[in-house]
C-alpha cells in the first residue's frame, strides 16, 4: 500500500524518520509552495511539520497513511501561516492608522494651543506682557528684568503674578496641555 509505513524490526526510529523525510520532503515542499507562493516559507512549513513529527515521537503516532498525514499537516501549517500573516498585516495597518491619527490630532492641538497662547499673551496689559516675555522667553531673572525696565523687583514679581493669573484664567480649558507644551518647549 503506498504511503503506509512498514518498519522492519531492525530499523531504528532515526532511520525510519530519515527514510520518510527523504521520500516526502521535495513533494511536500513543492506542495507548500503552491499554497504559500513563497519558496522559503514553504521550506519552513515543511521543516516545522517534520520537527513536530520528530518531537512527538515519530511515525508510531500516525494512524493510516503517512503520506496523507504529512500532506494534511503541511496544508494546515501553511493555512495557519497565512492566517497569522493576515492578522499581522491587519494589526500593522491598525497601528499605522492610529499613529497617523494621533499625529494629526497632536498637530492640530499644538497649533490650536499656540494660537490660544498667542492670543492670551496679546490680551495681557503691555507691562505685564513685557515682563512675562522677558522672564519666560528670554529667561531673565526678576532682578535683571527690574534693572532693564527700571522697576523694583517687587513690581516685577507682582506683574508676573498678574500675568500668570490672567493666563491661567484664559487658558484654563487647556491647562494640562499648556503645562506639557511649556515643559516640552523649554518655557
Amino acid at each position: 500500500m503506498p504511503g503506509m509505513l512498514i518498519m522492519p524490526a531492525a530499523q531504528s526510529k532515526e532511520a525510519v524518520f530519515e527514510q520518510v523525510f527523504k521520500e516526502h520532503y521535495k513533494r511536500l515542499h513543492a506542495y507548500a509552495i503552491t499554497i504559500l507562493k513563497d519558496e522559503v516559507m514553504g521550506e519552513e512549513m515543511v521543516q516545522q511539520v517534520f520537527l513536530k513529527l520528530w518531537e512527538s515521537g515519530g511515525m508510531a503516532q500516525i494512524n493510516g497513511s503517512v503520506t496523507g498525514y504529512l500532506y494534511r499537516a503541511v496544508h494546515n501549517a501553511c493555512l495557519n501561516h497565512i492566517k497569522h500573516q493576515k492578522v499581522k498585516q491587519a494589526y500593522h495597518h491598525y497601528v499605522t492608522t492610529q499613529q497617523q491619527h494621533a499625529a494629526t490630532v497632536e498637530t492640530l492641538t499644538v497649533k490650536e494651543l499656540q494660537v490660544r497662547i498667542d492670543q492670551a499673551l496679546n490680551d495681557l496689559p503691555e507691562q505685564c506682557r513685557t515682563i512675562f516675555q522677558m522672564s519666560r522667553f528670554e529667561q531673565l531673572k526678576y532682578q535683571e528684568i527690574a534693572d532693564r525696565l527700571q522697576l523694583s523687583v517687587k513690581t516685577v514679581e507682582n506683574q508676573m503674578g498678574k500675568a500668570l493669573r490672567i493666563l491661567r484664567e484664559k487658558l484654563s480649558d487647556y491647562l494640562p496641555t499648556v503645562l506639557i507644551f511649556l515643559l516640552l518647549n523649554g518655557f
